[in-house]
């Protein structure tokens, strides 16, 4: 198996869940993608699927009898999408334009089998921001920037960033990237880890 993806916390996830996947980078040019996915005004569920789809057909090319697990993770503001923050202060940006508000996660995956995909799901979660203050959003982003500039949103759950949140809605595996659950039940109705 082959996690089409270096991201640690989904590969993580996996081992801890007895996979052992190998990572391997995709090189896929995402911000581009992304940008043609938007101006044609794909629906963000459909830019998570297709990035996904995309990583995991880049892998599969180079390992054709391999499983490929592809994924991708769109942040959606109603129907505009966030990438990860370039400077501290477009992480200041995005994440004074996500206070107060709710916003939806949509973490895709797809998998490749023979170079061919055969299973795709795309879950959601959805996050509320508490009103912060602009010094606490100042203060959050100095001291988090090395973790939080790898993260679509500009948070990281698992550490400060579930400070900024008064309610969370959705799995939690689908809020890190990578929908563990579904996936899970789909290898084991498949005979591929004992359930």
């Amino acid at each position: 198996m082959i996690l089409a993806s270096t991201s640690s916390t989904r590969l993580a996830m996996l081992r801890a869940a007895g996979l052992d996947p190998t990572p391997v980078a995709p090189r896929v040019d995402e911000a581009t993608i992304r940008d043609a996915l938007v101006a044609e005004g794909a629906h963000p569920r459909d830019i998570a699927d297709t990035l996904a789809e995309m990583k995991a057909r880049k892998v599969a090319e180079k390992h054709p009898t391999d499983l490929v697990l592809g994924c991708d993770q769109v942040l959606a503001l109603d129907r505009e999408t966030f990438a990860k923050p370039e400077t501290p202060d477009d992480a200041r940006a995005q994440l004074g334009q996500l206070r107060g508000k709710t916003h939806k996660l949509l973490s895709a995956l797809v998998v490749y089998e023979n170079a061919e995909p055969v299973w795709r799901f795309v879950g959601e979660a959805r996050l509320t921001m508490h009103q912060f203050t602009d010094a606490y959003l100042d203060d959050y982003v100095s001291r988090n920037w090395d973790s939080i500039r790898h993260s679509v949103g500009c948070y990281k759950i698992e550490e400060e960033g579930v400070r900024l949140f008064s309610a969370i809605t959705g799995d939690h595996f689908t809020i890190l990237g990578l929908p563990l659950l579904p996936l899970l039940a789909w290898a084991g109705n498949r005979g591929m880890i004992a359930t």
